[in-house]
């Protein structure tokens, strides 16, 4: 290729200084303006005291400098890659359009044409300009093609992007839907705090109060079904009532801080959320490798990314039919257990509803619908823009709207219902989160802890030397053990005893 080449082949040893020296301040000011822009947002969140929200905007940071090395390994390494030369008969496999027939009229020494597509810039195989490349010399072909990186670049960028702007509308919209539940927490709190009754003792049938009536179905096997399937069809309409949500604050308030009723159960859920959000806006590594799955199999025929629509859809039915069920349950062993009952009725957390034991599995399914249905909808708009809507790539059209309806159905679910039921019924695990403190106490227990620790060690090293007191050691150990169980509490230990703060 000759240096002072026209078009795609010129350098910079010929490109006009003007046009070198425009470009780089347009891209130098759109990155500052970008890290200004998280910069400020970062300043305004800690001023507002949103610690989960700046972490999120953090791991948001991190997935942003993630592309950026991974643009770096593409640019540095393009070079490398392309003279990675592959018999032709390697390429002709897997491929995501069928390859064009050859034509032995055009130009006879050219063993592949060009897509007749004139909007598909693809390359599969080496053409005029590599018939003197470094493969061609080989008789071979590039593993892949210059534009073929510069676009799986485009893809991975498109991908990223779309998955954080979809995790934050799902934050955003489920957000909004949770903060309407506030007006039932200031009722509860005037109807049963302000008059000083906290507890009103009376007799209540129990299968007259509305959070039984809602949910109970009698005890067969015909009624566990209709259980399934009522937990089911409840996702999509009224997924969180006021007597469920007073049904369990009310539960969750007796198991973990029975010494202050009232205790605000609305600002702990919503705290508890921004905390988790910041594992959904990431890209882990095994969502990357779904990422390598799905591109594996985008073989030509096999309509793949219309299947694969299915499996977030599916999966997001199942949370919400799971959470909804637990629901159920706690009904169930109320109205088992009691015929009548003397003031609230208070429902039981327990892990044992929830799958394997463990309420977090919730929010990795959640992590993996939301990621999958932002790879279909990121995959599609790059297609889209890269070779246009009637590319081979594309498939039909009647593969493509089903993708596209299901695609915004998932979103519109998870925001309105399924994120919402999240947020209230993981909370009726057997143990609660460490968001049950303000940001303030986590951080003077966490202090509170680290010392106690660090004397625990001392003191045992004391002990060990033959240095100390048997009467001390025991104060201290006593000391360190509340203060470690207490610091435990974000790693889903029951601390000894239930907090007392009503933030």
């Amino acid at each position: 290729m000759s240096g002072g080449g026209e078009g795609e082949g010129t350098t910079l040893e010929y490109t006009p200084t003007w046009v070198v020296a425009a470009i780089c301040t347009v891209i130098v000011a759109i990155s500052l303006a970008l890290e200004r822009l998280l910069h400020y947002a970062g300043k305004y969140l800690k001023k507002k005291n949103q610690k989960p929200l700046n972490e999120a905007l953090q791991k948001v940071k991190e997935e942003l400098m993630l592309l950026g090395f991974i643009s770096l390994l593409l640019t540095v390494f393009q070079g490398s890659i392309v003279k990675i030369c592959v018999p032709k008969d390697v390429v002709r496999h897997l491929l995501p359009c069928s390859l064009p027939k050859e034509s032995s009229s055009q130009g006879g020494g050219a063993s592949h044409a060009a897509p007749e597509t004139p909007s598909h810039h693809r390359r599969l195989f080496a053409e005029e300009s590599a018939n003197t490349g470094y493969c061609a010399e080989k008789h071979k072909v590039p593993l892949l093609s210059l534009e073929a990186i510069h676009h799986l670049h485009i893809f991975i960028f498109v991908l990223a992007i779309v998955h954080v702007t979809f995790s934050v509308l799902t934050i955003v919209f489920g957000g909004i839907k949770i903060r309407q539940w506030k007006h039932w927490e200031d009722s509860i709190a005037k109807d049963n705090y302000d008059s000083g009754q906290v507890l009103r003792p009376k007799v209540t049938h129990v299968h007259q109060h509305d959070f039984i009536k809602n949910r109970f179905l009698g005890m067969n096997k015909r009624s566990v079904l209709l259980g399934w399937v009522q937990s089911f069809l409840k996702q999509f309409y009224a997924s969180v009532t006021k007597s469920d949500y007073v049904a369990l604050r009310f539960g969750f308030i007796m198991t973990h801080c029975k010494g202050n009723p009232k205790f605000n159960f609305h600002k702990y859920m919503i705290r508890a959320l921004e905390d988790d959000f910041k594992i959904v806006v990431g890209i882990s590594w095994y969502l990357w490798i779904f990422v390598v799955i799905f591109l594996l199999l985008n073989v030509n025929g096999w309509h793949t990314y219309f299947w694969i629509a299915f499996i977030p859809l599916i999966l997001l039915l199942a949370v919400g039919t799971k959470l909804e069920h637990v629901i159920t349950q706690l009904a169930h062993e109320v109205a088992e257990k009691h015929v009548a009952i003397e003031g609230e009725l208070v429902v039981k957390p327990s892990d044992d509803h929830f799958w394997f034991h463990k309420p977090q599995i919730v929010l990795y399914l959640i992590h993996f619908i939301l990621f999958q249905n932002a790879f279909e909808m990121a995959f599609f708009f790059w297609i889209w823009v890269q070779y246009g809507f009637d590319s081979c790539i594309m498939d039909q059209v009647r593969f493509i709207v089903p993708r596209l309806i299901i695609g915004v159905f998932i979103q519109v679910l998870c925001s309105y219902s399924t994120l919402p039921l999240y947020a209230i019924v993981t909370q009726m695990g057997t143990h609660f989160k460490k968001s049950i403190f303000d940001e303030h106490v986590q951080t003077g227990l966490l202090g509170w802890a680290q010392k106690a620790k660090k004397n625990k060690g001392l003191k045992g090293f004391v002990k060990n030397a033959g240095s100390n007191s048997n009467s001390n050691q025991g104060s201290s150990t006593d000391g360190s053990t509340v203060a470690i169980q207490i610091a435990e509490i974000g790693r889903n230990k029951e601390p000894a005893a239930a907090p007392s703060d009503g933030s």
